[in-house]
């Protein structure tokens, strides 16, 4: 399978308003500044495997993402918060369906959603080991994908019996698309900038897939946050051999 790169498109000028409506996290889960606000949640998330060859190749992609023209219009997360979302937990400013169980009311504390998750989870059996390689990037970070069809099969498998477990899915539950974020973007790029990027993401893809072909990555883990800077690990579900 060959790799691609995702960029959406550029507009040559733009309002703050118009960046908010295109940027739907602006102004709640970051600021124009480019610092992250309070947002409390719960969620399922590999993290990249310590002292890896993947974490040293994707942290050496963060910091050319950095570099880059535009780099300052990117509100970067922390290093040591790069993950890949398996499953999305809850999270504090989406409280309505399909994103919150409808066996608990939606006025329920973060906390308290953390604990009943922590409750349903303690039982769970774990599906496969599954593996993952990045197949596209965008400003925002990377595009993964199982590396085989029973690598798919097993991400599918995952996701739906956590969400028969958790008792929810996402409008997105089938389509999902798997990634990891390096940052999110404060203000759209202008054409000139994106010519910039272009070559530049194309470059990311090849480069990523040749030194970490496949992705070290930790077992997934049912993390707490505050914020999109740390994810603490509260209970880790140790795949099936």
């Amino acid at each position: 399978m060959t790799s691609s790169v995702s960029v959406p498109l550029a507009q040559s000028s733009s309002s703050n308003l118009a960046d908010q409506a295109d940027n739907p996290h602006l102004g709640i889960r970051y600021n124009l500044a480019g610092t992250f606000l309070p947002e409390p949640g719960n969620t399922i998330v590999c993290h990249l495997e310590p002292g890896s060859q993947t974490e040293l190749v994707l942290q050496d992609a963060r910091q050319r993402y950095a570099a880059m023209p535009g780099g300052d219009r990117l509100a970067f997360t922390a290093p040591s918060s790069l993950h890949m979302t398996l499953f999305q937990g809850i999270i504090e400013y989406k409280r309505r369906l399909p994103y919150w169980p409808d066996d608990v009311p939606l006025e329920t504390p973060i906390d308290d959603m953390t604990a009943i998750f922590h409750d349903r989870l303690a039982g769970f059996q774990p599906g496969p080991v599954f593996n993952m390689q990045v197949m596209a990037a965008t400003p925002n970070g990377l595009t993964l994908e199982g590396v085989s069809d029973a690598d798919r099969t097993a991400l599918r498998s995952w996701r739906d019996r956590l969400a028969d477990l958790l008792g929810y899915r996402h409008l997105d539950h089938e389509t999902y698309a798997f990634h990891i974020t390096f940052a999110y973007m404060i203000e759209r790029f202008d054409d000139e900038t994106m010519m910039a990027w272009q070559p530049f993401l194309e470059a990311v893809v090849e480069e990523v897939r040749q030194r970490a072909p496949i992705l070290a990555l930790r077992p997934p883990a049912f993390c707490s946050f505050e914020d999109m800077n740390h994810f603490a690990e509260l209970l880790v579900l140790e795949p099936a051999a």
